[in-house]
């Protein structure tokens, strides 16, 4: 059978974990390929587990079909941790293209029932511990490519690994499209997010226009930072009386009106007489 490169090289990684066998099927052809195995003492073993078994044992494999009619088999009994770090290290070793990384997902996903979207989030929360904003970007796009995670916060997520990968224009792009047309109902957590990139970036006229957008909804700013970055956006744009506006309008924030921090003195140490 014709395996693409990223399909072998699965292939290969599977094989090298050992212990279970898992046939992977193209119409009436095979090819073996191997998960690690993991007994489970929270739950009976199901019919699809029995089969691995009886393989692993020398015997028959009893065959299983899904609703398509197309035998389909899987360790059932590895654990979803062992899965995603497979994933994620998986992801880690194979080149930096598109084509490798979507291949390698798509494989990885063939063997699910339903979508693993949990499993996902969890594997890009590993590549964010790792720093690895471009592989991130990567797999959020192919998820929502498959129509899955289409949320608020996985745009969010979408948004700060493009920035973190220094491409601030497209996460604009993301904002304008995905978020920035329905800002009544937007969390001021993510405006903040999206505030903040534009000042970093200097795309100060993007930073105005969306708190000038913000504030046509009613919308006051949580705290005084976001109110500065956009006073000091008016400022290198040269428009003074809207700095002084803003200042002024949100003035309370800036003048202690916020609950102060009640600090606690350390007990005194008696001494002994």
């Amino acid at each position: 059978m014709f395996r693409s490169p990223t399909m072998s090289f699965l292939v290969r990684r599977l094989t090298q974990l050992g212990e279970v066998r898992v046939r992977y099927f193209n119409s009436s052809n095979y090819s073996n390929m191997s998960f690690p195995s993991q007994k489970s003492h929270l739950r009976p073993t199901t019919t699809t587990e029995t089969s691995f078994q009886d393989e692993c044992n020398g015997q028959p494999m009893r065959p299983e079909k899904n609703a398509g009619g197309v035998e389909r088999r899987i360790g059932e009994n590895v654990s979803r941790k062992d899965k995603v770090n497979f994933l994620v290290n998986t992801l880690l070793d194979i080149k930096d293209s598109k084509e490798a990384v979507y291949g390698a997902l798509d494989a990885w996903v063939a063997w699910e029932q339903n979508f693993p979207i949990v499993s996902i989030k969890r594997a890009l929360l590993a590549l964010e511990k790792e720093q690895q904003w471009h592989r991130v970007v990567q797999v959020i796009k192919w998820m929502l490519s498959k129509g899955q995670g289409t949320t608020m916060g996985t745009y969010g997520q979408l948004i700060r690994a493009l920035d973190m990968d220094h491409r601030a224009e497209e996460a604009h792009k993301v904002w304008e499209r995905k978020i920035g047309m329905d800002l009544h109902s937007v969390p001021w957590q993510l405006c903040r997010q999206m505030i903040s990139i534009y000042y970093r970036n200097n795309m100060l006229k993007s930073l105005v226009k969306l708190f000038k957008d913000l504030e046509a909804f009613d919308r006051k700013p949580p705290e005084k930072s976001i109110v500065q970055r956009v006073a000091d956006a008016y400022e290198m744009l040269g428009l003074l009386e809207e700095k002084e506006r803003v200042l002024e309008k949100y003035n309370d924030l800036f003048t202690g009106n916020e609950s102060p921090v009640k600090h606690k003195k350390a007990p005194s140490k008696r001494k002994k007489k």
